[in-house]
């Protein structure tokens, strides 16, 4: 977990960084954390919660290195709540997991339609606008 959502998120927003600036680009880097990196949702959330408190750290620290050498490249941060994905399957280890969430949730999750256009929106705002944090979850979704 600490590999794919930290470091290997902190070496591709600095070879993204390295390829803007390169190329004189003022582009626009979107990292993708988690309602969990705002809060531990329960015992068993507690290393991943770690490793997106982690993404939001790090993506405030590129923010403000960038803002001190004046760069045009912009840096948001999106963090869902609830999405229906494989993921749920994959942290739980096992096949259905995704279902049986729901049922144990009883909300409508997000889709990834949901999440991107989040993400959309953020890369739509004006130059003069940098979107520090978007969080979005279901309408539903308790915490």
């Amino acid at each position: 977990m600490l590999e794919v959502n930290v470091l290997g998120l902190a070496i591709a927003t600095r070879e993204a960084i390295r390829d803007m600036e390169r190329r004189g680009t003022a582009g626009h880097v979107v990292n993708v954390a988690s309602m969990a990196s705002h809060r531990v949702p329960g015992p068993e959330s507690g290393m991943y919660s770690a490793t997106k408190f982690a993404v939001r750290a790090l993506t405030e620290g590129v923010r403000q290195e960038l803002r001190a050498r004046q760069s045009a490249i912009r840096v948001s941060l999106v963090s869902p709540g609830y999405v229906a994905t494989e993921f749920a399957d994959v942290f739980a280890g096992k096949p259905g997991a995704l279902q049986t969430l729901q049922a144990r949730l009883n909300v409508k999750m997000l889709d990834a339609v949901d999440v991107a256009r989040a993400i959309v929106w953020v890369l739509t705002q004006p130059p003069h606008v940098e979107v520090h944090d978007v969080l979005v979850r279901p309408t539903e979704q308790k915490n």
